[in-house]
């Protein structure tokens, strides 16, 4: 009866290691995920911020592109004026 009990608790602690084993490998590999997790929010984070600057960018150049198709055309009403537009407001006043 001894026996048998020695032997149920060494069974016992052979499981108590086991699972503080399984304990151990679970925390390392918490702790790897939440490095992991860190460091995708990091490379979100600048991800995030390059595209709003690339956003921006693009804006930039948009409104550029606008300012020069407006300058554009207004040259072309300006040389239109000046080449034959005369008589119709000049010559009435």
């Amino acid at each position: 009866s001894s026996r048998q009990a020695l032997e149920q608790a060494r069974v016992a602690v052979e499981e108590l290691d086991d699972m503080k084993a399984t304990a151990k490998r679970l925390e390392e590999e918490n702790g790897d995920l939440r490095r992991q997790a860190r460091q995708a929010e990091k490379e979100q984070r600048s991800l995030r911020s390059r595209a709003e600057g690339l956003q921006e960018e693009r804006l930039l150049a948009e409104g550029q592109g606008l300012r020069e198709q407006s300058q554009a055309q207004v040259a072309r009403v300006a040389s239109l004026e000046v080449s034959g537009g005369h008589g119709g407001h000049g010559g009435q006043c």
